[in-house]
């Protein structure tokens, strides 16, 4: 188990606008690259008009995974319930029990009625396939904002 902090929360910025724009680095797991493809289209650079993502880490496997969250600098995490070997729900367990200062992680279940199963595995929000890039992206705009404090 670690025992620093891993996480630094989500970054406020001065938007072009004049408004504070809210910056989060994703981590972004699936061992497939269309559910990656996917996600990556549907949240953008730009998931709502106050969150930009600076910058995508991509995962394919669970050590992987680990290695990057234990290294730090992420504010967002959304893992691939459906991937093989140990789901993104197995890994969320993992990460928020052995992680101090874990970021929120977003789970993509593979059905809706999955949604208890991500409650077990201690995630902050769920979104299920078929993905809707909306809600998605309107997910991790939400995450992004709360751990920004807002």
């Amino acid at each position: 188990m670690t025992g620093t902090p891993q996480s630094t929360p989500a970054r406020p910025a001065s938007g072009a606008e004049g408004g504070e724009q809210i910056e989060v680095r994703v981590l972004l797991h699936s061992d497939d690259i269309t559910t990656r493809d996917t996600v990556r289209a549907a949240v953008g650079r730009r998931p709502a008009k106050d969150v930009r993502v600076t910058s995508w880490r991509e995962c394919a496997t669970q050590a992987a995974v680990v290695e990057a969250v234990e290294a730090g600098g992420l504010d967002v995490l959304v893992l691939d319930g459906e991937a093989a070997k140990l789901g993104g729900m197995g890994l969320c367990r993992q990460l928020k029990g052995e992680i101090y200062e874990c970021p929120p992680v977003i789970i993509l279940t593979g059905r809706p009625q999955d949604g208890w199963l991500a409650t077990w595995s201690m995630a902050d929000a769920v979104v299920p396939h078929p993905l809707d890039p909306i809600a998605l992206a309107e997910t991790v705009a939400r995450v992004a904002r709360e751990q920004a404090g807002r």
